[in-house]
This record gives C-alpha cells, sequence and structure tokens, in this order.
C-alpha cells in the first residue's frame, strides 16, 4: 500500500479547477505560494507546479490520489446552469459532492470551500440587497439552482469543528470574465441572429455582475480566514463586485464594445413573462411526442426583468473582502479580451 503523504496547509486541490472560474482560482493559488492539485474530467491547460489528475468526481478513488497531503478542498465543480440535464445535475451537485465530502474526512482534509450560487434564495422575484439569512428558494428556478440548494445544504452540514472538518459556501452571482465560455459568446450569438433588440420591462432592474478575478479571490480569503475558533464556519457568503448595475446597462456596455447595437425597444415585463410561460406549458404538454428545449423561458425573462442584487457586508466583516478589480475596469478587460468575437464592419 502507498503511503500517504503528510496533510500541508499549503497543498490544496481544486475540484473543478479545469473551469472557467476554476482556472482562474488555481492561477491565484500558485501566484499565493500554494501547490495545487487540479482533479476535473478533463486538462484544458497547463501551469507550471500545477498536477492535474483527471476522473469522475463520482470515483472515490480517484479522489483520493488527487487529495493524497491535501489540507484544503476548493469545490467548484458543476454542469453549466443553462445545461437541461436534471440527471446529471443531481449525480454532480448531489451525489458527487457527498463522496466528495466523504473522501475528504477520509483523506484527512481539514477545510472544504463550496462554489455555491446566490441562485439558491432567488424565486422569480425582486431580491434588492439580499443578506445571507433569507430563506432558500421554495420554488427553485431550475435544476442547477434545485441541486446547488441541496449541494450547499451537504457541504455546511458537515462542518464539525470538534472533528477539525470545516466548511464554508461561497455565493457569487452573474460571473463574468475573458476565458468565459457562457455569457459573452452566448450574447454575441443572440445579437449576430438578431434577437438582442428588446429591452424586458422599462430597463430600470439591477443586478450584479461580478468579475471572475474577485470571486476567486473571494474563495481564497474564505479559506485563509476558516478555521476553527473563526465565525464563518458553516457559514454562507456573498460575494460580488458590490456594484449593482442596470441588467440591460451591463448587457448594452459589452455588445458596444464589440460593435453591435444596443437593445433598444422595450417590451411590458408582464406581457412577456406571461408568453413564456405559454411557451413552457406547451413544451410540458408536448414533451412525451416531442422534445424541445426552448431558449425563451420564465426562468430567463425573471433574471433579465427583476430586480437581483446582493449585499458583501458580511464577507467585508469576516473575511476582509474587497473587489480586486471595479466593475468599469472588469467589462473593459472582458470586451477586450473578445477581438475574435467581434462585429465585422
Amino acid at each position: 500500500m502507498a503511503t500517504r503523504i503528510r496533510p500541508s496547509s499549503k497543498r490544496c486541490a481544486v475540484i473543478g479547477g479545469s473551469g472557467f472560474l476554476g482556472r482562474y482560482l488555481v492561477e491565484q493559488l500558485v501566484d499565493r505560494g500554494y501547490s495545487v492539485s487540479v482533479f476535473d474530467i478533463r486538462q484544458g491547460y497547463e501551469l507550471p507546479g500545477v498536477t492535474f489528475h483527471l476522473g469522475d468526481l463520482c470515483d472515490k478513488q480517484a479522489l483520493l490520489a488527487a487529495l493524497d497531503g491535501v489540507s484544503l478542498v476548493f469545490h467548484c465543480a458543476s454542469p453549466a446552469p443553462s445545461c437541461d440535464d436534471r440527471a446529471l445535475f443531481q449525480r454532480v451537485n448531489v451525489d458527487g459532492t457527498r463522496i466528495v465530502l466523504q473522501t475528504c474526512q477520509e483523506a484527512g482534509v481539514q477545510k472544504v470551500i463550496l462554489t455555491s450560487s446566490a441562485s439558491v434564495v432567488y424565486e422569480g422575484t425582486d431580491i434588492k440587497d439580499g443578506k445571507e439569512d433569507l430563506p432558500y428558494a421554495k420554488k427553485p428556478i431550475d435544476y442547477y439552482t434545485e441541486t446547488k440548494i441541496q449541494q450547499e445544504k451537504l457541504v455546511l452540514e458537515a462542518c464539525d469543528t470538534q472533528k477539525g472538518f470545516l466548511t464554508v459556501a461561497i455565493r457569487p452571482h452573474g460571473i463574468f470574465g475573458p476565458r468565459d465560455p457562457q455569457l459573452v459568446p452566448i450574447l454575441v450569438d443572440t445579437a449576430r441572429r438578431g434577437k438582442m433588440k428588446f429591452i424586458i420591462g422599462d430597463g430600470s432592474n439591477l443586478v450584479d455582475f461580478t468579475f471572475v478575478e474577485n470571486v476567486a479571490h473571494g474563495h481564497i480569503l474564505a479559506a485563509e480566514c476558516l478555521r476553527p475558533e473563526s465565525p464563518i464556519c458553516g457559514k454562507v457568503y456573498h460575494i460580488t463586485n458590490d456594484e449593482p448595475v442596470r441588467f440591460w446597462d451591463f448587457m448594452s456596455q459589452i455588445l458596444v464594445g464589440l460593435g453591435y447595437d444596443a437593445p433598444r425597444y422595450h417590451l411590458p415585463y408582464r406581457l412577456v413573462y406571461v408568453l413564456a410561460m405559454l411557451l413552457w406549458l406547451l413544451v410540458l404538454f408536448l414533451r412525451p411526442i416531442l422534445q424541445l428545449r426552448p431558449t425563451f423561458t420564465p426562468m430567463r425573462v425573471a433574471l433579465a426583468g427583476t430586480h437581483h442584487y446582493y449585499s458583501c457586508t458580511r464577507a467585508k466583516q469576516d473575511l476582509g473582502y474587497r473587489p480586486l478589480v471595479s466593475l468599469k475596469d472588469a467589462i473593459t478587460r472582458t470586451v477586450n479580451s473578445y477581438t475574435h468575437l467581434r462585429r465585422v464592419a
């Protein structure tokens, strides 16, 4: 039997470290002097000093190999929110997280930092300056949120200061930045197809969009503050840019920065939501005979037409969190990184 390495406080693992957020997290950890192991289903890059382990997070033996000598684990693996595979969300976010926690305890890991989501408290209605004590959504807006609620509960309930197994959950919102495979590419594709001409509602709804480097920074602060005597054990923290912005202003800045027209024509929110609901009901009715995946859903209408921004006060007080990059600079850096998506005159 192979000899296990004694856990080191500067040796950590990032589960999902090949993903969008995961890679930024790995890069910041390396810059701060950590020795990093990445566990993921793929290896998307190479970085000096980083060890990659490929495998399924439901495979305990593969996980154990990646956690050898590790005292700190960041768990940020998840299918994309836009995925419509309920079974996959259950397998990764719930079943996989349960196995991650069991394996961490078996391997002698002392700290687990979970990437959760602010959407766990969102039900499609306004949230203004939401605090962490908001109740979980009774009617989650999608499968992703439904399983993130279960995942967060599992991680927080596993926290045991007596046994020296400490957990904390980070709830980011609206993550964006260079290398983002979701928000900007999907936005540009929608604009190219001529479907970004309309503003849902009056356009005044405020939303948090959070630069990916700030999210990674918040995770590391939580890890370094997590001790048996600290008040953060078993708690959740909102991490945002702390600069709520009008949803459609943010979208317009991205689009105009890349050479596309900003949406101009207003549609009544209630009318659009009702139409999306009718379409959704039609899809449910036809599902036994026809598989349809509409992009025009009640959830997406709600996200585009309601207020949803969150307070970072707890993170400021307990973690010493401050955004590293302002929203203005973050948008500029993001737009400049997508030259290949610019509109050709």
